[in-house]
């Protein structure tokens, strides 16, 4: 496997600093794709490594590219995640004045983040979406569009200047990054760790989606991710992307996939890996009855009833 990590680029992306955090990139070639789909699929056809993509933002939720390649395309892996506090810059050709501004561009993910800046700021400028909030840049530097949001650190890349700074509609707004590979067995446990699973039922009746998060909250696992996504099978018809606390080495998330297992029509596990919020020194302990020891000492009592010696 060529010792390589695929991007969602082209260079000067949030993608692409959120990468350079990960002290592993320094030892790996960098190789920014037009799309978050070709970034992974050089890691399902062996051009990489592992690819390192956008998955969810505190404004808008999931990024929905990056769910449905994962719940879709050929099963891989996520291995790490990286949160990336995000401000924008509207980069402009030099000379340009706001008023100027007639077009502008960025991901589709970045427009909820500036709605209220632009309409505020330029609320007659048409807004065009593009691959990523670099390629926006690069595209402002062809003459295509006059304004792009990106990070102020991609203005000297494309030849740019910063317009306006630390443009964000929220505050303290973060994008969650993954790094994603092929299966393989995943990371030991850090006791600060995530799983994220991909769920279809069986069939839809009432309290489908209850019984399917009964199989969390039974045994006290909190979630931090539930989104529903289209299977494509028609109207109505959707998968369930969550993201749990705990490792799939811990006995509570081994039930709780199990009992899903049991359940689903299909379960699809996209990894167990440390979380990026916080340490293990912040995790609240286990819920009563629900740590890795109680379940030991319960299996253990079934087995002394089954051999008569309760």
């Amino acid at each position: 496997m060529p010792a390589s990590y695929a991007y969602l680029g082209p260079e000067g992306t949030f993608t692409e600093a959120a990468l350079r955090t990960l002290p592993e990139a320094a030892t790996r070639e960098l190789i920014p794709y037009v799309s978050v789909q070709s970034a992974l699929d050089a890691v399902r056809v062996g051009e990489a490594e592992a690819a390192f993509v956008p998955i969810e933002n505190s404004v808008e939720g999931g990024i929905t590219t990056t769910l449905d390649e994962l719940v879709a395309g050929a099963p891989l892996m996520i291995y790490r995640e990286v949160l990336l506090s995000i401000t924008f810059a509207l980069l402009v050709r030099p000379g340009t004045q706001l008023s100027d501004i007639k077009t502008v561009s960025a991901h589709p993910a970045a427009q909820p983040q500036v709605r209220n800046w632009l309409r505020n700021n330029l609320p007659d400028a048409h807004w065009e979406s593009a691959a990523s909030n670099a390629d926006a840049a690069r595209l402002v530097q062809e003459g295509q569009y006059d304004a792009a949001f990106a990070g102020e650190f991609a203005a000297a890349l494309y030849g740019l200047q910063a317009l306006e700074t630390g443009i964000h509609d929220a505050e303290n707004a973060q994008t969650r990054f993954v790094l994603v590979g092929r299966p393989a067995r995943p990371a030991a446990p850090t006791g600060a760790d995530k799983t994220s699973v991909v769920l279809w039922q069986r069939d839809d009746h009432p309290g489908g989606l209850r019984d399917l998060l009964g199989e969390f909250a039974t045994r006290g696992i909190n979630l931090m991710l539930l989104q529903s996504r289209p299977t494509g099978a028609g109207i109505g018809n959707y998968c369930f992307c969550i993201d749990a606390e705990g490792h799939i080495s811990d006995r509570r998330v081994a039930e709780a996939l199990m009992g899903l297992k049991r359940i689903c029509l299909e379960v699809r596990f996209l990894g167990s890996y440390p979380r990026a919020d916080l340490g293990i020194e912040d995790v609240s302990a286990p819920c009563k009855g629900t740590s890795d020891q109680e379940f030991v000492a319960a299996a253990d009592w079934v087995a002394r009833c089954q051999d008569g010696r309760f």
